[in-house]
């Protein structure tokens, strides 16, 4: 089980680095949106603001779309909305 936590720890920590790079950070919330899990996306939005230095998000309460641009904004990436390829 301590092994365990601390690949979790490691994997976390490489992560968070990984996610101070602005394409990886727009990546990975691109990635987490596409898979249609409402948690998932929060947890990942949540992971980009650790790596930014901002405040942890409390995902018990869905944000409001306001408050996640507001964080998307502040992380210096946007919202997007594309067709999707036939």
């Amino acid at each position: 089980m301590a092994q365990r936590t601390r690949q979790t720890q490691l994997y976390q920590t490489v992560l968070i680095q990984a996610l101070r790079n602005p394409e990886e950070a727009a990546a990975y919330l691109s990635a987490a949106f596409e898979e249609h899990a409402e948690d998932l996306f929060l947890l990942a939005l949540c992971n980009v603001a650790e790596a930014y230095g901002i405040a942890k998000l409390r995902t018990r309460n869905t944000p409001r779309l306001a408050t996640i641009r507001a964080l998307l904004d502040a992380l210096g990436l946007r919202l997007a909305v594309e067709v999707k390829a036939a």
